[in-house]
């Protein structure tokens, strides 16, 4: 009997060996028919089981192996190597990094005019719909699905992002920027506050469910509207109400904290097991999906009624896919089923709520860590809007062109540049033909279901596409790693070239160009933080007007400078001379830009942790520091 185990052990052993280098082999022989230079690496770095385990067998190849196997190599195996290493490994290895593992042939570009064929090409290179399930819990939606599918979801979800809304969000987001000062001033004492993560995702988040979804949400301390819907109070409530144990807010909030645990652990396991973090990820996924079973159902009543809800009505566009067809007797369109419906308004929360509030949570700290910048900023919004006007009174129409190609968009650009929401935009070759793409002038073939990671953040890090001066931040020959609004009003280096033909056929939501006319124009495929081509984000106008409008109230009014209780108190600070105050600030900057610098991804980029950076909100010429602070 032990010798029958014994050889059954010995034999699966002997298999998943053979299957190893059998696959092993295959893939090396795929990347050399390529012509493009390759590296082996012995296990499949982007798959997550293997990211989990990275620690044990990372170090153990590089033990038993010599070193000039895996010197280069292992820098785009390493975790959160995109961020901390942005263009590095492609300085040293190319623009085009191919891989062959034993079960996956893999190629990361850097190159702009790769990424701009595979993004603009999405027939030949579809979207790998099994690195999104996380974000299919709900349901298919726009983003998780490839091919019909997709092109329906596309259909109906793009009907809203138009114009028309994205004046609306400028106005929703200046009404809640509003709010948000105020809350600040209010509830922090002498201006100094450590939440300047959370409060953004809740003005993003704000935003969103009203605009989008019709839902009135406040402040701490702030009233409800008079015309808000009494049955839609409930999502709004700061207390969980009957039949909930988390507010609305709780409840996303806690979906969003706990994305990985949700899509890792299986039901069975997220039900009986009592560890915290999975009774939490358990509870905030069983509320949310409760308020949306909810939400559908008043949506599916409001529609039968034939109410029209404010702005986008995502939900109710939705809906009224399926069910206003049903109850008319027409002939069914496009319709989605109650889970598509619901796995889309989740989409519509996240894509509008998280990744907008990290751009302005990072364009706040940065704005604070570089006082220049900021002071640049007060000009121009003092230029384009006034210091003493009425944000109420603002005209999306009139002020929103001047704004984006002001400072405003400037620092959201370069936020963007140095902190994209999503480090890597992964694409693959179609899984039956082999696709043909031309890297520094030559064609070559990629084979048949070959994983393609478009770098988005080394891709804005390509010294070849962006224009660099000498750092003044760390005397290097080159400021590209740095954080430079400025370099937005440099001279263009590239103008778009000639590229393959993309889709005819109109997609929706806005076609423009992602930054002004009047500044820098990074060259196609240098600059995709939205992505690109008929898979590029449908909100990315939308977010453009959200940011700049709230930075722009923010500092019209306001500075906004780091804390340095730390170091000194508001007394010594006082007595300070000017070469005292900007020494202990540069202490301030250096906290922060570390704390910058530790940021990972892992659905969105993000500081994790627990780490924070205290700031203080100030009014404009009652700064400590950064109103003459330079770097």
């Amino acid at each position: 009997m032990l010798s029958s185990i014994l050889l059954a052990i010995c034999a699966c052993f002997a298999w998943a060996a053979f299957k190893y280098i059998r696959g092993l082999r295959r893939n090396i022989a795929l990347a050399k028919s390529t012509g493009i230079p390759y590296y082996v690496v012995p296990i499949n770095p982007i798959n997550n089981i293997n990211q989990a385990f990275r620690f044990i067998w990372l170090p153990l190849w590089k033990f038993v192996t010599p070193k000039k196997y895996w010197k280069d190599v292992v820098l785009v195996c390493e975790h959160n190597w995109q961020f901390r290493r942005q263009f590095e490994p492609f300085a040293q290895m190319g623009q085009n990094i191919l891989i062959a593992s034993p079960t996956t042939l893999m190629m990361h570009s850097a190159n702009p005019e790769v990424i701009h064929q595979i993004a603009s090409r999405r027939e030949d290179f579809p979207k790998p719909t099994e690195y999104y399930k996380i974000l299919a819990m709900f349901g298919r939606n726009v983003v998780t699905t490839e091919g019909a599918i997709w092109r329906m979801h596309r259909k109906v979800t793009s009907a809203s992002f138009n114009e028309k809304n994205s004046a609306l969000v400028f106005k929703a987001a200046i009404d809640q920027a509003q709010g948000m000062t105020d809350y600040w001033r209010k509830s922090q004492k002498d201006g100094n506050f450590h939440t300047v993560e959370h409060d953004t995702m809740s003005l993003a988040l704000n935003i969103i469910s009203y605009v989008g979804f019709g839902l009135r949400l406040s402040w701490p301390g702030q009233p409800l509207p008079a015309d808000a819907d009494s049955k839609m109070t409930k999502y709004a409530s700061f207390e969980p109400p009957a039949g909930h144990t988390l507010t609305f807010s709780e409840s996303i909030g806690g979906i969003l904290e706990h994305l990985l645990p949700l899509l890792l652990t299986p039901t069975v396991v997220l039900n009986h097991l009592p560890m915290r973090v999975l009774k939490e990820a358990k509870n905030a996924k069983q509320n949310y999906d409760a308020y949306m079973q909810e939400f559908l159902q008043e949506k599916v009543q409001d529609v039968r009624r034939g109410d029209k809800d404010i702005g986008m009505d995502i939900m109710g566009s939705l809906v009224a896919t399926s069910y206003q067809d049903k109850q008319d007797g027409a002939k069914a369109g496009v319709q989605l089923d109650d889970s598509e419906i619901i796995g889309n308004a989740f989409i519509m929360f996240l894509a509008g709520h998280e990744t907008t509030a990290n751009v302005m949570h990072f364009s706040m700290l940065e704005l604070a860590n570089n006082p220049p910048a900021q002071r640049r900023l007060q000009q121009d919004i003092d230029t384009i809007l006034g210091r003493d006007t009425d944000p109420a009174t603002w005209d999306y129409e009139e002020k929103v062109n001047a704004m984006a190609g002001s400072m405003l968009g400037a620092v959201m650009n370069e936020t963007l540049r140095v902190l994209p929401p999503v480090l890597e935009i992964p694409k693959k070759t179609t899984p039956t033909k082999p696709q043909t793409l031309t890297i520094d002038g030559v064609k070559r073939t990629l084979p048949a279901n070959t994983y393609l990671g478009l770098c988005v953040s080394a891709a804005s890090h390509n010294p070849g596409y962006w224009p660099a001066r000498p750092s003044k931040i760390t005397g290097a020959a080159s400021d590209l790693d740095d954080w430079v609004p400025e370099r937005w009003f440099r001279p263009s280096l590239k103008q778009d070239e000639s590229s393959p033909a993309a889709e005819d056929e109109d997609w929706g939501g806005y076609t423009g160009p992602d930054t002004s006319a009047s500044m820098f124009r990074p060259a196609r495929g240098s600059f995709i933080p939205f992505s690109d081509g008929a898979r590029s984000c449908l909100g990315r106008r939308l977010a453009v007007s959200e940011v700049i409008a709230a930075l722009a109230v923010i500092f019209q009014k306001y500075s906004i400078e780091n804390d340095v209780d730390e170091w000194a108190s508001k007394e010594e600070v006082a007595r300070m001379s000017q070469d005292e105050k900007d020494t202990v600030y540069k202490k301030s900057v250096k906290r922060s830009r570390e704390v910058l610098a530790s940021c990972e991804s892992r659905v969105t980029l993000k500081v994790y942790n627990g780490q924070k950076v205290p700031l203080r909100l100030v009014l404009r010429g009652e700064e400590r520091f950064v109103d003459k602070f330079d770097l």
